[in-house]
């Protein structure tokens, strides 16, 4: 049986620490992980465990160190989670000025299935540029997990620590499986 491959980005948002949780859960569903990191978002994980569980480093920069693998296995789907405001906005507008974005970028572009898990506060989740971000991310069939559908709503300004234990990483896994054997993720699959 072929293993497929889960392609993570990270951004710089509290539950990036807890990616390993994603990691773990792909690996027990038989699925290879890599994990590409914005560079804002190194300082929130704990890169040593994510190379013990992937067997890749975290990547963040076009150049690869004497260490890291030059070419990542082929991406089956791809999980980026959490998402900023920043992050999701720049995606919608295919600004590509890290690795990271730069990876996104193509892979949406090569069609591979996508799931967007956005971390973001109410304040920021009503302007009218992250809105047209999430619109046009859907229309390019990217599968983005905002909504009482989702059951992952905005937080309240000031409160992200408290809601980051909730952080959905299997529904985005979920998500992410039933996209790539070419089942639609609706809005309305819970995982």
């Amino acid at each position: 049986m072929t293993r497929r491959h889960l392609q993570i980005v990270v951004c710089a948002a509290g539950p990036a620490a807890d990616v390993t949780q994603l990691i773990t859960t792909a690996t027990q569903q038989s699925w290879t992980t890599t994990v590409t990191a914005t560079p804002s978002a190194l300082d929130f994980t704990d890169a040593e465990a994510i190379e013990r569980l992937t067997g890749y480093p975290v990547r963040s920069t076009y150049r690869s160190s004497d260490r890291t693998h030059r070419s990542l296995p082929a991406a089956d789907a791809l999980i980026i989670a959490p998402a900023t405001y920043n992050s999701v906005n720049k995606i919608a507008l295919g600004i590509a000025d890290n690795y990271a974005l730069t990876s996104v970028a193509e892979l949406i572009g090569r069609q591979v299935p996508t799931v967007v898990v956005p971390f973001v506060n109410a304040a920021l989740a009503a302007r009218a540029p992250f809105q047209r971000a999430v619109a046009d991310l859907r229309d390019e069939r990217v599968r983005v997990f905002l909504g009482a559908d989702d059951g992952w709503e905005p937080h309240p300004p000031g409160s992200g620590s408290s809601r980051q234990r909730a952080f959905p990483w299997t529904a985005a896994l979920h998500a992410a499986i039933r996209m790539a054997s070419g089942v639609p993720a609706s809005s309305t699959d819970q995982g």
